[in-house]
């Protein structure tokens, strides 16, 4: 049996501790839909990764005791920091490792006092240890929350997954889960195999009414409890299904549980946790889009109500105080000047000052971090990969390192694109943490989907985005994806860092500074592949703290 602590280590979603198939569920533990707690314990799930298969010789239902020795301690962007035993330092991978929530709660010298929006503390996150050498992902984990609102139409930093299903079963089957590219087919008779001869005997299922898979996703035994019966949209017969029809019916289940991270709303499903939020509902700000708008009309129209509203009324309240944030519950001058800068636009007017002082700086940052969700979920190049290249081969390096085209690099894959099942000996160099050796490794981020013969989903969606008249050649789409990496949301990004797809910064203020640098080097000609949105930045050192303040005012306590 898990003690008290170690239930509460396995996730915040409300999950009921439920002592057999037949248990009763209490009021409280009636929170979470059975589809979201069924995908919670496929989020959990360690048996589908590579090491439990190796050690297992086909035994599904033995303890797993598999642990990675790469995972055995937190994966943390300061190098100097205090080890930190890993919450599930002794099993394999599971989805949990790098998308972390209130597991590290007694480690509060951690982000957001140990406690996480389903993220990790890496730089770049851990992987288990195989034959190619590889010990991390060229980058950290993203967000979980809110990342499947609004036009999440290409997932993963780099546009690699077209559905959120695709996405799910990578990971199960791909290089996270310990699995090489030749390895997919025995990933998926491994998963398969797991669900349907589990017997749910191990600690994980006792927290979900002790529930062989099979009878739980078949959802038809009268002994399934009613907070656990799945809808019948999302059951299937495992024993009857196909490998791949297993694995895609656990991702419906799985995003099912996905779909319900969410920031704090209201009735009316606005945002409500934040200060940010707060200040808008005191001055009578829309909060979100109206029917049938889009964000990017709804953040042009709350940007001119910004720019009428000359007597703002602040927010200031003492007694509702953050638990995993070291600031007041506040949105005062300091925040109202860092609104200004995040909505002004070089060379345009922009919203009108309150009170004394020196107009605002222009960040443009709405025309990519677009209210209500703060992201347009598409891809940019900030200049990220060029400064981490250039940190280490020297300034200017990156504009002249050299770059495939289409046609060369159709016509050797593997010396160019990152492994895959059908090119497993894919080199990557261009998917890759850099390095001092040639050919130049780096991340150019969605420059290794679009055009990639072997990832044909996401393709029309990337010309939706970058080719949308259909004016450019493919040779001109493809050079324009260097360096594009997906924009994340920026909402609680206190208990979201490191920041940036490297994890390069861990304060706020360190990655405004680089948004001042790397804009001078755009309108300077010296960003590769510069993002049109950056004509429009303009900020000063002055700047900074008041467009720090107003960041921090997104955060909220999730848990």
């Amino acid at each position: 049996m898990l003690t008290w602590a170690q239930f509460q280590r396995r996730g915040s979603r409300g999950v009921a501790l439920l002592l057999g198939a037949a248990a009763t569920l209490s009021a409280a533990q009636k929170i979470d839909a059975p589809e979201v707690r069924a995908g919670e314990r496929l989020f959990l799930e360690s048996r589908f990764a590579q090491r439990f298969f190796a050690d297992g010789s086909g035994e599904v239902n033995m303890p797993d005791g598999s642990g990675e020795a790469a995972l055995v301690y937190l994966a943390q962007a300061k190098a100097s920091a205090p080890k930190i035993r890993a919450p599930f330092a002794d099993q394999a991978i599971n989805c949990r490792v790098c998308h972390l929530v209130d597991e590290l709660k007694s480690a509060p010298q951690l982000p957001g006092r140990g406690v996480a929006a389903y993220t990790d503390y890496a730089r770049r996150s851990p992987v288990p240890q195989r034959s190619d050498g590889r010990g991390t992902t060229p980058r950290n984990a993203q967000s979980l929350v809110g990342a499947l609102e609004g036009r999440s139409t290409l997932l993963h930093f780099d546009g690699e997954f077209a559905t959120v299903e695709a996405l799910i079963v990578g990971t199960y089957t791909g290089r996270n889960f310990g699995w090489l590219p030749e390895e997919e087919g025995i990933a998926r008779k491994h998963f398969a195999n797991v669900i349907r001869k589990d017997k749910g005997r191990d600690e994980l299922a006792e927290d979900y009414g002790k529930l062989p898979y099979r009878v739980l996703l078949k959802g038809t035994d009268p002994a399934i409890p009613a907070g656990l019966r799945l809808p019948e949209a999302l059951r299937f017969d495992a024993e009857q299904a196909t490998d791949d029809e297993v694995l895609l019916g656990c991702a419906r289940v799985v995003k099912a549980y996905l779909a319900s991270l969410k920031f704090s709303r209201d009735a009316d499903g606005r945002h409500n946790g934040s200060p940010y939020d707060a200040f808008l509902a005191a001055n009578d700000l829309p909060r979100g889009p109206a029917a049938g708008e889009t964000p990017a009309v709804y953040a042009q129209r709350l940007r001119t109500r910004v720019a009428g509203l000359t007597t703002p009324k602040f927010v200031d309240e003492p007694n509702r105080k953050f638990k995993y944030h070291d600031q007041p519950f506040r949105f005062g001058e300091t925040e109202w000047r860092g609104l200004r800068i995040f909505f002004g636009v070089a060379g345009e007017a922009g919203p009108a000052p309150a009170g004394a002082g020196a107009p605002p700086g222009a960040g443009n940052c709405a025309a990519c971090h677009v209210p209500p969700h703060f992201t347009d979920f598409a891809f940019h190049n900030t200049g990220t990969t060029q400064e981490d290249f250039d940190a280490l081969n020297g300034a200017g390096e990156f504009l002249e390192m050299f770059v495939p085209t289409l046609a060369e690099r159709d016509t050797d894959f593997d010396a160019w694109l990152p492994p895959t099942p059908r090119h497993p000996k894919g080199l990557g160099p261009f998917f890759s943490v850099p390095v001092l050796r040639p050919p130049p490794h780096t991340d150019l981020g969605l420059w290794n989907v679009y055009g990639n013969p072997d990832l044909p989903e996401p393709q029309a969606g990337i010309e939706r985005l970058l080719n949308a008249d259909g004016r450019l050649t493919r040779e001109e789409v493809l050079t324009s994806t260097i360096a594009r990496f997906k924009t994340p949301g920026l909402r609680d990004l206190g208990q979201s860092g490191p920041y940036l797809h490297t994890g390069r910064f861990e304060t706020i203020e360190d990655v405004l500074r680089f948004y001042q640098r790397t804009s001078a080097l755009a309108r300077a000609g010296r960003l590769r592949n510069a993002p049109p949105e950056f004509a429009g930045m303009n900020f000063n050192a002055g700047d900074v703290a008041a467009l720090a303040a107003f960041l921090r005012a997104l955060n909220e306590d999730y848990d």
